[in-house]
């Protein structure tokens, strides 16, 4: 063979291979992308806040830190905007202090300078009973101020992405003036249905009067609780619960089900709630962060105005953990 000959199969040999390495490289390139976007997909970041009580007329209470219920929603709303991105914001009740829909109006305001989609259900103190802010118009003024929300009901469900599903529960009484809550049977068929269609989800659940007392409260509980927890019981897929109402800080596991218990905004410690959750098809990681105010001056107010402030704070472990649920 000739050295000139030689040389040419040589060339050729060395385009080959690098032909064949960027073709490599490519799909290598692409199973990567694949991965990084199903573990993305795997992945569901969100907030709660609860029980903001919003006013822009009353004073404070013994309980209560009202006067500055505006600036803390707008410093909890400030920091969801700066340190995103989430997949959804929930406020899961009592976003007024007083059911008057010009109280509710000013609410939305604020809460529209979120930068991401958000949702709310109703607490007891959003609905009046014999007042204009009837639960028909509670859903009626958010439908027209959000546009994330077009529902008939005030129970719905929504899907945030592929995986997920997140369920809303209206868990307020209106026919009689109470704390306490029920889920009605209609909501009962209805909560069901949703269930079954998603055995295979993750579901995140959402109500204002807790399913799981965080403490005992006669006159604050769920009067159906122990209905509820059974149906929810017979299912084995990963279900998150947000709960508020007790303005304490909880977090408890049981089984495949976690219960996340929120603070009020308007009661030390002042705080709301950053949850990250990830699946894979083994088990399911759910990361629960509390948020405090940066107004720390109104938190300090805020705490000396109560007693038993370590029963709000909770533990260490209600502030901040992870939770591990196994599938299969």
């Amino acid at each position: 063979m000739s050295k000139k000959y030689y040389k040419k199969e040589k060339r050729k040999e060395s385009f080959f291979q690098r032909f064949t390495n960027f073709i490599l490289t490519i799909l290598i390139a692409v199973a990567i992308s694949a991965q990084m976007c199903t573990a993305a997909n795997n992945n569901l970041r969100f907030v709660q806040v609860s029980d903001s009580h919003f006013s822009t007329f009353e004073e404070n209470t013994s309980y209560k830190f009202l006067k500055k219920s505006q600036e803390l929603l707008d410093d909890v709303i400030f920091q969801i905007n700066t340190s995103g991105p989430y997949d959804f914001v929930m406020f899961t009740g009592d976003l007024v202090n007083k059911p008057k829909t010009n109280e509710l109006v000013k609410f939305l305001s604020h809460a529209s300078k979120i930068n991401c989609p958000w949702y709310a259900i109703n607490g007891n103190h959003d609905i009046a009973i014999d007042g204009p802010l009837t639960k028909q118009e509670f859903r009626k003024i958010l439908n027209c101020h959000n546009k994330y929300m077009s529902y008939q009901e005030n129970y719905y469900a929504f899907t945030p992405k592929k995986g997920f599903r997140v369920i809303c529960l209206d868990s307020i009484i209106d026919y009689k003036l109470t704390s306490n809550g029920e889920i009605a049977s209609e909501q009962m068929k209805w909560l069901k249905k949703e269930l079954d269609e998603h055995k295979k989800n993750t579901i995140i659940l959402c109500t204002h009067v807790p399913i799981e007392e965080p403490y005992s409260s006669s006159n604050h509980k769920m009067n159906n609780e122990d209905e509820v927890k059974a149906l929810l019981e017979s299912y084995s897929n990963p279900i998150i619960v947000l709960q508020g109402h007790y303005h304490c800080v909880r977090a408890k596991q049981k089984d495949n089900i976690v219960y996340i218990t929120s603070p009020s905004l308007v009661t030390f410690p002042n705080a709301f709630r950053v949850i990250n959750i990830n699946s894979d098809k083994k088990r399911t990681l759910v990361d629960v962060f509390l948020k405090e105010t940066n107004l720390k001056d109104i938190q300090n107010r805020s705490k000396l105005r109560l007693f038993g402030i370590d029963s709000l704070y909770g533990t260490l472990e209600d502030r901040n953990t992870t939770f591990e649920i196994k599938k299969g």
